[in-house]
Order: structure tokens, then sequence, then C-alpha cells
């Protein structure tokens, strides 16, 4: 299955990146375009304990789990102060950024500092980088102590990459498949793809040049009763493609699924499967790690049940040894969390990582078995993948979609076949109710048949579509699965 590597080649890419300078002003700041060389100085000049894939890398030899929340507001004073708030407790430090960037609506942006500033407090979802611009953008990394990434949503980041990574922070998130699929409606996988080769060689550019950028593939893609199989899928593709343009720190994530010993099971999975595609792809020098991501669906109203889901996330990275873990908030139902919140998620979870530390991690026929599973699931649906796209991983993303290979459940986008459906087993395991054009086995298709057949007993219900829906809900109403009343 090895395929030569297609790397950008730097005339083209130089050329390209010209034209994304001209993009908005501040990839010009003063008339002269943003220079590449000076920021890989600046990042070369970062103290190790800023530089986030040195972080990352520590921790995971000493098998210490970091903990990371999101957070972004629009103007730097107060992003500033918000990181800040949060730095004692976090282990690393987010920039979410707002969702104006995310389109590239750039004006629009502009309109909602000028609104922030006058109202003077964040009037946008998110910190919008790109229009601050690199030197409000390093007042942000050089007024907190710990690594700073770009955390988004974006299927053309070409110039938020320019400008954030010149700016200092040092891991970046996303890919043109998991920030297009479960985003956006009507743009063209490959042009994502392509889009994101060219923030995946910028990152290389740096790395080759000794500064070290993490990526991370968006693990939980639409964060409703994602199979693992299908994350993992969508996550090792982009560790390739990001490989392929020269990056070395890949950070793969799962979104949590709600059932422990699956949760344990898929990470785990995660990991071995990440380093058993890159290798025989041919690549051997890179890191890999791995993030948990607490659950991405509907929280409970209530902050007290909504700090028990938080709490269960924890326990869930923790006794799965990942690496990271990003965190929730108690105010998840209500919108945008405030500071006190974001710190409330992060407390709660570093007890329970605390607390599991020193204990043994869960094992068993049963841990095996769901393991075994998740293994044959992934690799059926990654070779046939690799074969449609004949090796060439840009070409098996946007041909496995086409042909419903890999389906995302819930997604807005036309690229995705939409007939794939996920529900709980009776244990809360998410499952395949129906499997559209998934290349499953009939042993598969069996067991995930069975699972759900033995719910419709327990429930004395025959399986069927009211089931997922009542999946979908089931956690913010106190529950995991959507039992009938």
């Amino acid at each position: 299955m090895e395929h030569e590597t297609q790397k950008l080649p730097e005339d083209r890419f130089l050329t390209e990146r010209a034209a994304v300078l001209e993009t908005w002003p501040t990839g010009r700041p003063g008339g002269e375009a943003l220079s590449l060389e000076e920021g890989i100085e600046y990042q070369l000049n970062l103290a190790r304990e800023k530089q986030f894939a040195a972080v990352l890398s520590d921790a995971a030899r000493q098998k210490r789990l970091l903990l990371q929340p999101r957070a972004g507001v629009a103007l730097p004073d107060e992003h500033i102060a918000l990181l800040r708030f949060l730095q004692a407790e976090a282990d690393l430090l987010p920039t979410t950024i707002d969702a104006y960037t995310r389109q590239n609506r750039y004006e629009e942006a502009a309109r909602g500092i000028e609104k922030s500033t006058a109202a003077g407090h964040s009037l946008l979802n998110g910190f919008p980088a790109v229009n601050h611009g690199v030197e409000q953008c390093r007042r942000v990394t050089e007024s907190l102590d710990k690594p700073v990434q770009v955390r988004h949503g974006t299927p053309d980041a070409r110039l938020l990459a320019e400008i954030t990574l010149a700016a200092g922070f040092s891991a970046f998130e996303g890919g043109g498949i998991s920030y297009n699929i479960p985003y956006a409606k009507k743009i063209p996988l490959e042009r994502s793809i392509r889009h994101w080769q060219y923030v995946d060689r910028l990152c290389g550019l740096y790395g080759e040049a000794g500064a070290v950028i993490n990526r991370e593939p968006f693990g939980p893609l639409s964060g409703t009763l994602i199979p693992p199989f299908i994350s993992h899928s969508v996550a090792i593709l982009e560790g390739l493609l990001a490989l392929e343009q020269g990056v070395s720190s890949i950070t793969l994530g799962y979104g949590q699924a709600g059932n422990l010993l699956q949760d344990i099971a898929a990470t785990m999975v995660l990991r071995e499967l990440g380093d058993e595609y890159f290798r025989r792809a041919g690549f051997h020098d890179f890191e890999l790690t791995t993030v948990f991501h607490q659950w991405m669906g509907g929280f409970p109203e209530d902050e007290d049940r909504a700090m028990g889901v938080i709490s269960w996330g924890g326990i869930a990275a923790a006794m799965a040894g990942a690496d990271k873990v990003i965190t929730k908030s108690p105010h998840e139902a209500m919108g945008i969390p405030t500071k006190e919140a974001n710190l409330q998620g992060l407390k709660g979870t570093r007890q329970v990582v605390n607390m599991l530390r020193e204990q043994q991690p869960i094992s068993g026929a049963e841990l095996d078995r769901e393991k075994e599973i998740i293994r044959q699931e992934v690799r059926l649906v990654i070779d046939r993948a690799l074969e449609l796209g004949e090796g060439d991983p840009a070409l098996a993303a946007v041909r496995a979609f086409e042909a419903g290979v890999i389906d995302v459940p819930f997604s807005p986008s036309i690229n995705n076949a939409g007939k794939l459906l996920p529900i709980r087993d009776n244990n809360g395991a998410v499952r395949i109710y129906q499997k559209g054009n998934v290349p499953l086995n009939r042993e598969l298709e069996e067991f995930h048949r069975e699972q759900v057949a033995l719910r419709g007993q327990v429930e004395k219900r025959q399986p069927c579509f009211q089931m997922v829906i009542d999946d979908i809900y089931a956690i913010s109403k106190g529950y995991l699965v959507g039992r009938p009343k």
C-alpha cells in the first residue's frame, strides 16, 4: 500500500502563498507580505514549555494526561485575561476562533470587533485572529506561560494558519475532511482537502526548520452517536495527509460516545491503528499522541448534572490512557460559558484524573472483544478507501465519501451519503442500525444486528428510528440510552 509522497512542490506552494496573503490586509502588514522565515525564527525562539509538541511529547512519555479547555473571545485584552484565568488549571491552552473567521468572512468579523469594542465585551463566539493580525496575536502568546493551540472549524484555514503560526501558536487543529463534512453543506471535499494540504505543508516547513507544529485532526466530527470506526477512519486519513506534507507531530482525536468500555477500547485502538497505517504508508519519523474529547452532544441544563457528564468524560479519558483531554463546562446547554464555568469543568476533570492516576486500567475479554471489533471495522473501511484512491489518501477520502464507504451520521454536507444510521445497544455502546454503503462484512453486520435486537427485546419494542431520536436526547435528559418512559 506504500505510495510516493504527494508533497506540494515549493514553487507551487510559494505562488499560492502570495495569493493567500493578499486575501486580507493582515497578510501584508505595512504593505509587505508576512515573512515565512521570520515566523519560523519566532517559533524557534519559543521556550520549550510553550512548544505544544514538546510539552505533549514529554507528558506522553511520563504517561500524564494533559487537560485543555475550549475558550475564545473577540478582543485581545479580554482573550488574554480569559486564558490567564484558565492557565493555572489547564496544561495546554486553546484559542477558539469565531464563526465569521471560520467562513473567511473577515469584513463581518471586523464589524464584530468594532461592536465588541463599543460594548466593552465580546459579541463574537471566538477570537478573530486573522483580523487582529500577527502583532496582536503575539501579544496573546507572549502573555501566557503555556502552549497555545488554534481551534476552529475552517474549511479554508490557509490565512489563519499563516498568521497564527507566525504569532507563536504552536498547534493547529482540524483537517480537510473533519472541518468540512461536519461543518459545511456545499463546499467540495476536493477543495477543502487541497486547502488543508497547504496548511499541512506550511506546518511541515516550520517543522523541517526545527519548529515542530502539532497537528490534530478533529475527532468528534458531528459529535452525535459517531461509531468509533467512522471517526477513526477520518482521523487516520487526515493523519496520512498531514504526514505527506512533512508534519511530524500528530494527535489523533476521539469524541466520547458514553459507554465506558467502548470509549476505552476506541481510544486504545486509535493509537494502535494510526501507528499501523502511518508506518504501512512508509512514514516512520513521527510522534503520535491521542486526544479524548469530553461529550460533544446535548448536555443537561442543570449545572450539577452537567458536571456529572464532564466527570464521566474525565474518567473515560484517564482509563483509556489518552494523552490529552478536551474539557467541557457546566454551561454547555446554555451557550458560551463564563470563565468561571470553564474553570469548573477543568477542576472537576482534574479531580477525577488525579484520583485515577494510580489505579490499574480496565482489562479483560469484553474489552478485548470491543477492540477487535473496532480494528476489523476500521481496516475494512480504510483498506477499501485506499483501494478506491489507489493508495493516495486525498483521492481515497474523496472517492470513499462519494461511494458512501465513509459516511458521517447527521452531517449537513452534500458530499456525505447520509445513509449510515447509528443507534445504542442495550449497554449504551454505539452500534449500526442501518449501514448504508459502509463495507462491513457479514459477521460484523450480524454482530450489530444482534446487539440492537437485544435492546429491542429488553425494551419490548422493535428497533426503529424513534430509538435513534431517543438516544440523541438521552444524556441531556439524564440517561445514556434513550429508553421509552
